[in-house]
């Protein structure tokens, strides 16, 4: 009797595991939703379903941002390339991440991901500007969830080192094809012929 009333009280392997994912759906779910709740104008982004907040940037920080953003901007409407956005603007990538890159850029035949309240796709290029309290997710988790996403484009601008990485986006996986720190310039592979001196931007 006992051996049988465990097999009652303990339901099989699958069902336990069912029920543990739908929990877990529903709470990643709550989350989300509690995130697109918050007022507009919060600093703060859903990284691997967790709310995490922001502080407002330094001001060398968005020196670089206005910058580097006006130079793209004005050469990609000069061409009619497509859309550049600056944050705070929201990116959701998945139900667990929704983020808010620095500088991000929309091909023209791409806008269509661009959604009354958020961009709902992914963008072609990305840059993030780090900061002391963004390096470890730009770095890291966010660097992932740019690559498996298929963003083409990630740019790394280090305001320490006054350098910027770009990183090219190959069967899922970022190459580092170009590097430049103070006097050197990077060249953009998705926005044909941009480039940037890394003196312009501070």
């Amino acid at each position: 009797m006992q051996t049988e009333s465990k097999r009652i009280n303990n339901p099989p392997p699958n069902t336990v595991s069912s029920r543990h994912y739908m929990r877990r759906a529903k709470q990643e779910q709550g989350v989300r939703e509690q995130f697109l709740n918050l007022p507009e104008g919060t600093l703060c982004q859903l990284i691997a379903g967790e709310i995490i907040m922001t502080p407002s940037p330094v001001p060398l920080h968005q020196i670089v941002i206005m910058e580097l953003s006006f130079q793209m901007l004005r050469f990609a409407k000069e061409r009619d390339l497509g859309q550049v956005f600056v944050a705070p603007l929201d990116v959701s990538f998945n139900e667990k991440n929704i983020f808010q890159p620095d500088i991000l850029f929309i091909r023209k035949d791409n806008l269509s991901i661009i959604g009354k309240k958020m961009i709902e796709g992914v963008p072609d290029c990305i840059v993030e500007v780090l900061s002391p309290s963004s390096a470890y997710h730009d770095l890291r988790t966010k660097f992932r969830v740019y690559e498996q996403s298929g963003v083409l484009e990630y740019w790394i601008v280090d305001i320490n080192r006054q350098s910027i990485e770009l990183f090219a986006n190959s069967g899922r996986k970022f190459q580092l094809r170009q590097e430049a720190e103070k006097k050197g310039a990077v060249e953009s592979l998705v926005l044909d012929g941009f480039s940037v001196t890394v003196d312009d931007l501070f």
